[in-house]
């Protein structure tokens, strides 16, 4: 039979494609194994709050590529005693996705960033391979490597590093023998140049409702209102105004509709709008976390500054900490207060904890004692059920702040009696809804303090981040805002955010041990070794027999590649409180030192 030429072409060229990609698999396979280089870095992974991220460096030699085939190392964390994985990529040495190494231009290089959802049983697992070669034609074939080769194991948390000092949650006093009726005083925050009042974070519309109907004599309500520097807020002469209408419009409609009690009649309304006072800015400025000098800047610019109010307001923008202005003081300048006074009547004290227990079990009405002194019965027994059913009683009935604090108070004992992790964290999210709830009857800093550390206890980052702000916003004693800067800096690393946890820490007490700690940590997750150790050291004149400290300071060692003083601060650690020595056996930091002789020598301290 007679070809010709032409119609052997596609034929060769049929064969030849067919052919050389299967018989080059195993050697492009082989090629590139053989030269193969993979560095992680960090060299553990590390956990940045819920996310494990990473990057890999990965080497091969340029000799093993072949038109039509790549070369692949899909990656694979496998974890859970080998029992799950997570796909985490693939890294394909094809065009347009390597570089040649600046180094060695034989050599191919591949930077990857990996990233995957962390969580406590991912650690201990493995970061895993499998190399393969694949024809890129559709159903092309693919040829794996014998064995997995494993590029990363375990995944380190710095955040366990963190120090925060958590301090025990005060129960309110409580007395049974109290002056009938009071001022109760609710405050409202309204959104950048509106007046409407909304119904959500920040507000106390619920807790104003349940006042209403609870249907105290009311005698007289103040309410005020005022309005922000910024030129949204303040561009409406009569934004103060609308705001005070607001309120006084809302007020009389619930007690029109829902108090049977009180009437539009009997109650005196009085009103007042704050039209740009800087004075009361002065004030929330004074009550901040800025430096006294900072205070001073503010308050010469109010005093001094020319063009009048927008004038000292363009002034304010100009100061290098004007971001913490618009974000901790704006917001509450945009406020609304309702202040109600009213009486109800006194009852002298008589077998109030019989008659609390009794109301308890529903005995007998709960209006047998009033909700000071339900509240005061509380105090009268030891056990912390019997208190928690008192105070959810007086909850249920009077709705009081005290109450519902109190209540948050008990929740959190009974959380720190429990053996179980999952029975704990419910009554800790428990105590942070009774302290959130006792927090918008009664806003303070320290109350919303309150809230915050209960949410950050019971795991709840978000929450606690949110009051943790909110408390800031609120101004209050240097002490308070110290505190909450420290432990919202604390938070801050907890979810990854060190740039926003170093700012939070530049608000609080530079010489507060927490504080120098965790900025210390932030040095180490930063890479930054040297300053870190300078900062940790500073921690042990604070506290000279500190085992954190320097442990934290043998971790330093560790990854700056000093053995000698990993063993140094290690042994004192372990002198200092054995449990560390456990600690740093399970510590991936410490991986590569495991079978040291310095450093088995310093565990047995």
């Amino acid at each position: 039979m007679n070809v010709s030429r032409r119609a052997l072409v596609p034929l060769i060229t049929l064969i030849s494609t067919a052919w050389l990609p299967a018989c080059t698999l195993p050697r492009m396979l082989r090629v590139a194994q053989s030269g193969q280089q993979v560095q992680p870095h960090p060299p553990v992974l590390e956990a940045n709050g819920d996310q494990v991220l990473g990057e890999l460096t990965i080497k091969v030699p340029a000799a093993h590529l072949h038109k039509g085939a790549v070369y692949e190392l899909p990656l694979r964390y496998r974890y859970d005693n080998g029992l799950r994985e997570d796909t985490v990529g693939t890294v394909r040495f094809q065009l347009g996705e390597y570089v040649y190494d600046d180094a060695d231009k034989s050599l191919l290089v591949i930077r990857k960033p990996v990233a995957f959802r962390f969580e406590p049983r991912k650690n201990p697992g493995q970061l895993l391979a499998r190399p393969q070669v694949r024809q890129l034609k559709p159903n092309g074939k693919v040829l794996k490597a014998e064995q997995e080769i494993v590029l990363a194991r375990g995944v380190a948390q710095p955040s366990r590093l963190v120090v925060r000092e958590v301090l025990p949650v005060q129960y309110l006093p409580e007395a049974a023998s109290l002056e009938g009726g009071g001022t109760r005083v609710l405050p409202f925050f309204f959104d950048q140049g509106q007046s409407a009042v909304r119904n959500y974070l920040g507000t106390n519309v619920a807790a104003l409702e349940e006042f209403i109907e609870a249907n105290q004599r009311t005698e007289r309500v103040m309410i005020v209102a005022g309005h922000s520097p910024d030129s949204l807020d303040s561009h409406d002469a009569q934004l103060a105004d609308k705001r005070v209408k607001a309120l006084l419009k809302y007020y009389q409609k619930r007690l029109d509709t829902d108090s049977y009690l009180n009437s539009l009649r009997s109650v005196r309304f009085e009103t007042q709008a704050y039209h740009r006072r800087w004075d009361l800015f002065v004030s929330k400025v004074q009550a901040s976390a800025l430096k006294p000098a900072q205070q001073d800047s503010v308050i010469d610019i109010i005093n001094d500054a020319p063009g009048g109010w927008t004038g000292k307001e363009k002034a304010l923008h100009r100061l290098s900490y004007f971001d913490y202005l618009e974000q901790y003081i704006y917001p509450v300048m945009r406020f609304g207060t309702v202040a109600v006074k009213y009486s109800a009547p006194k009852r002298l004290q008589s077998e109030i904890y019989i008659l609390s227990k009794k109301i308890v079990e529903k005995e007998v009405e709960a209006d047998a004692l009033t909700p000071e002194e339900l509240r005061y019965s509380a105090t009268l027994t030891p056990l912390l059920a019997e208190k928690q059913r008192i105070y959810e009683t007086a909850v249920a009935t009077s709705g009081s702040w005290e109450a519902y604090h109190n209540l948050g108070v008990v929740l959190l004992e009974r959380a720190d009696k429990e053996v179980s992790d999952r029975v704990r964290k419910a009554y800790q999210r428990r105590a942070a809804t009774n302290f959130t709830l006792a927090a918008h009857r009664n806003p303070t800093a320290e109350m919303f303090y309150h809230v915050a550390t209960a949410w950050h206890r019971a795991g709840d980052r978000l929450e606690a981040l949110q009051n943790y702000d909110y408390a800031i916003k609120l101004g209050g004693p240097r002490l308070v805002l110290d505190k909450v800067f420290a432990d919202k800096a604390a938070l801050e690393i907890e979810i990854g955010q060190t740039d926003d946890a170093l700012r939070s820490l530049a608000f609080g007490d530079p010489q507060a041990y927490q504080n120098v700690m965790n900025k210390a940590l932030i040095y180490l997750m930063k890479e930054n070794y040297e300053g870190a150790a300078d900062i940790y050291q500073q921690a042990l004149t604070l506290k000279p027999n500190d085992a954190q400290a320097y442990y934290c300071l043998a971790v330093v060692a560790a990854r700056a590649q000093r053995p000698g003083d990993v063993g140094q601060f290690l042994r004192r650690a372990v002198q200092l409180d054995r449990s560390y020595a456990q600690r740093a056996v399970e510590d991936l930091e410490f991986r590569d030192y495991a079978t040291n002789k310095v450093f088995t020598e310093a565990l047995r301290q």
